[in-house]
């Protein structure tokens, strides 16, 4: 049997079709920015998003970083959330190699920053505090969607203390999809954002940020600075842009998986957490080494947490589903 990865829709192959537009891929030196196919990925994300400007990098991590530090100088803080990806999950690099403070706030259940909160977070003007200069959001957040009145309220609050808004976008076509709107809705209420092309959408390497002329141009000799230039790009570049050209739409598809998924282990007994997107999240406690074992007898590759997180994508099919609802039913009874 086909081995069944749950742990993140990171693990994706490329289709064929995007190893036929890689290997096609037009190359240059895009150090020197003459990599055709890599302008090509900038420019259209770009126009799509309704920026000036973007930048290919390798990683998520990198895009969201580089983000980061062309926003803040050194001695700058940015609010973000406890449980968010450029905080809890980068390695603490926007401190460690952007000298910003990071003022971390607890989250909401469903995935939004507390406005208030926020608010009362942001220091006043005085030399004792960090200057807080940035929010930074994440879309989707675990899973769950920020609706867009939320994000036009957020944009309202950062025009209003003067602070820059940037958005973990790695999953911001899932979001996109759920809420049935082109992704530039969501894209406009912000200064910059990151898109991950290696998660749904299917490409084996890269991440995009986009934003203005003036932060991409920073963004563009922060990205030399940390290691982030590359050659001949254009043949990850080719399969990121064939990602947002064909294989947005089929995100839907597996949003309908992991509703199938949560809803089956709801009526076998399991504790699931509400499903909006591609995520599944299962409360299991003391049980998750055991079930990680129990799964990988069966062909089944799963995390070991107690607040178990399931991610469906483009390499699990609707056979494969089944099968990982028959093994959730065999461990209920074994």
């Amino acid at each position: 049997m086909p081995l069944i990865d749950l742990r993140s829709d990171t693990v994706t192959q490329p289709t064929a079709a995007m190893r036929e537009a890689m290997m096609a891929a037009e190359l240059g030196d895009d150090v020197y920015a003459e990599d055709p196919t890599v302008n090509r990925l900038e420019a259209w994300l770009a126009q799509e998003l309704g920026f000036e400007a973007a930048l290919f990098v390798p990683t998520g991590t990198m895009s969201n970083l580089l983000g980061l530090m062309a926003h803040c100088e050194r001695g700058d803080e940015y609010i973000v959330g406890q449980q968010a990806h450029t905080y809890k999950y980068e390695g603490g690099g926007a401190a460690v190699l952007g000298s910003i403070q990071p003022q971390p706030i607890e989250g909401e259940v469903d995935g939004s920053l507390d406005l208030a909160k926020v608010e009362a977070a942001i220091k006043q003007d005085d030399f004792h505090f960090a200057r807080t200069r940035l929010l930074a959001l994440e879309n989707t957040m675990q899973g769950k969607v920020l609706p867009l009145d939320y994000l036009s309220a957020a944009r309202e609050l950062t025009r209003r203390h003067g602070l820059s808004l940037h958005l973990d976008g790695a999953r911001l076509y899932n979001a996109a999809v759920k809420l049935q709107v082109p992704a530039r809705e969501i894209t406009q209420h912000f200064d910059s954002v990151s898109v991950c092309l290696s998660k749904g959408l299917g490409a084996p390497v890269g991440s995009v940020l986009c934003g203005s002329a003036a932060l991409i141009a920073k963004a563009r000799r922060l990205r030399k600075m940390v290691g982030g230039g590359m050659r001949q790009a254009g043949v990850l570049a080719a399969a990121g842009l064939y990602a947002l050209q064909h294989q947005v739409e089929r995100l839907a598809e597996d949003h309908a998986k992991a509703a199938h998924l949560g809803e089956a282990l709801l009526r076998l007994g399991y504790d699931v957490e509400p499903v909006q997107t591609n995520m599944v999240y299962v409360q299991l406690g003391a049980r998750a080494e055991r079930i990680k074992a129990f799964m990988a007898e069966r062909g089944i590759v799963v995390s070991a947490a107690p607040r178990l997180r399931l991610i469906t994508h483009l390499d699990v099919g609707s056979e494969g589903v089944e099968r990982v609802i028959e093994a959730f039913a065999a461990f209920r009874d074994h």
